[in-house]
């Protein structure tokens, strides 16, 4: 094979037949990711490559590559900073010929042939050429960012939008007819998970003002969130998302979640007790409602956040000083869904982890509480962040397919912030379809294209799509 050629990944005949003869023309449902609906909606040119591909210089890039290029002893100026954007490209250029190896390497390149066809590797000798010709196509209206994802056959986006937005740009986006794809919201409830961390107060205000309402207790937040998830749903959202990095569980009586919340909206202290009963009430309250609006919850668990806090206090969250926690999950996650059953409220739910190491207790803990009459109430989210490489996608792969039912497992998600980042499904599909070729070959899965191909569609994109449904 050469380098990225057709068949790249690809290694047995079925293989290929499952990518060609049905993943490869399939359309992408991205149900998680962090692009701007008011950036969607707009639908400007990017100024350059650096701000599609790297960062705008105000910290919105994508930190997955900043992280290398700091590897590369690379100044800040030229990753976050206001240095020169050619200056920028030369850096990035240069980190590329030391990242052999590295998914960022082959997204790089992929997303230089699927949305410019640029088929040159990337190097200090040919940046300057390349550098060029992406400015020069972006500049034009085939390059706008709706026909970025266009480009890539979207057919569902949702972005990530808190309870209190207004999602003025989602209704501007519907009312003028939308475009070929659509754009729906996604819930991401953090700032109510998230009540030692300052802003809390605000935030809570600002749910007063939506919803008309005054919040003097634990309820009565909970009904305003209730009010603004049948906001979201009116608008077509049927998800929501939670960076719950670490996962407690501690019963709590009422008095004592009006007590935990007078203290946050005073900006007092919270005890590691006070945020463990806090979050174990909210996340059981938050599952009655998306049961009761036939939602889907996505939680992503255990990101160790902002661990440099020299990096955190320049530059602020999401710019690549997080890493992967360790902590035990089993346990709490067991009992937090425990507790939900004996209410009768759990949702369709998705459990990512950022640790693989957890993916066996998350299997196994989620196929203890399947059933209720939905099909794959409980499934282990895509190999997330530091895991969406080939290794970590196949692991993750393997275990939903040994521990539950691969046929119904929801495919993949950018999470990302770029316009650029979606033949990161392309990746995905291949290695899906390398996968199931490798088993075929090895007389583990019949080696029948007709048996196996609804599964590599469904995997792809039905069942993504059936979440909207």
């Amino acid at each position: 094979m050469s380098f990225l050629d057709d068949d790249y990944l690809l290694t047995t005949d079925v293989a290929k037949e499952l990518f060609h003869g049905t993943a490869e023309s399939l359309p992408i449902v991205d149900y998680h990711c962090h692009l701007s609906p008011k950036e969607i909606y707009e639908d400007r040119n990017f100024t350059d490559i650096v701000a599609a591909w790297l960062t705008d210089g105000n910290n919105y890039g994508d930190h997955y590559k900043w992280r290398l290029i700091r590897a590369n002893g690379t100044p800040e100026e030229l990753i976050t900073g206001k240095g020169d954007p050619w200056e920028k490209f030369q850096a990035y250029a240069a980190t590329m010929e030391k990242a052999i190896g590295s998914p960022v390497y082959l997204w790089t390149h992929m997303e230089l042939r699927r949305y410019f066809g640029i088929t040159e590797t990337l190097t200090t000798r040919t940046a300057q050429s390349i550098y060029e010709r992406t400015n020069e196509m972006l500049a034009t209206k085939d390059f706008t960012r709706r026909a970025l994802l266009r480009r890539m056959g979207l057919d569902t986006i949702c972005t990530t939008d808190d309870p209190v937005d207004s999602l003025e740009y989602h209704r501007k986006f519907a009312q003028e007819g939308g475009d070929t794809f659509a754009m729906i919201p996604a819930m991401r409830p953090d700032k109510a998970l998230n009540p030692d961390k300052a802003g809390f107060s605000e935030w809570v205000d600002q749910l007063e003002q939506v919803t008309g309402d005054t919040i003097g207790s634990f309820d009565d937040m909970m009904a305003a969130i209730d009010k603004r998830v049948d906001f979201f749903h009116s608008m077509g959202s049927r998800l929501s998302d939670h960076a719950a990095d670490l996962m407690v569980y501690e019963e709590a009586t009422k008095a004592e979640l009006d007590a935990i919340l007078d203290k946050a909206r005073a900006g007092e202290p919270l005890t590691a007790d006070d945020l463990a009963k806090y979050r174990t009430a909210l996340f059981l309250e938050l599952m009655k409602i998306y049961d009761a609006h036939d939602w889907t919850m996505q939680l992503h668990i255990h990101a160790l956040r902002n661990i440099n806090s020299v990096g955190f206090a320049e530059h602020g969250a999401d710019t690549g000083f997080d890493a992967l926690n360790d902590r035990s999950i089993a346990e709490p996650l067991a009992r937090l869904f425990d507790a939900a059953a004996r209410q009768g409220a759990i949702p369709r739910t998705i459990i990512y982890s950022l640790n693989p190491n957890d993916y066996m207790p998350i299997a196994t803990v989620m196929g203890s509480f399947q059933g209720g009459g939905k099909k794959q109430r409980m499934a282990l989210g895509n190999a997330w962040w530091f895991n969406d490489t080939r290794t970590g996608i196949r692991r993750q792969l393997e275990v939903m397919a040994e521990e539950s039912l691969l046929g119904n497992f929801v495919g993949m998600t950018t999470d990302s912030r770029s316009f650029l980042s979606f033949p990161r499904h392309e990746f995905f599909r291949r290695i899906l379809c390398e996968l199931v070729g490798e088993w075929a070959a090895r007389g583990e899965v019949p080696d029948d294209v007709d048996y196996l191909k609804p599964l590599i569609a469904d995997v792809s994109y039905n069942n993504a799509k059936a979440l909207f449904v």
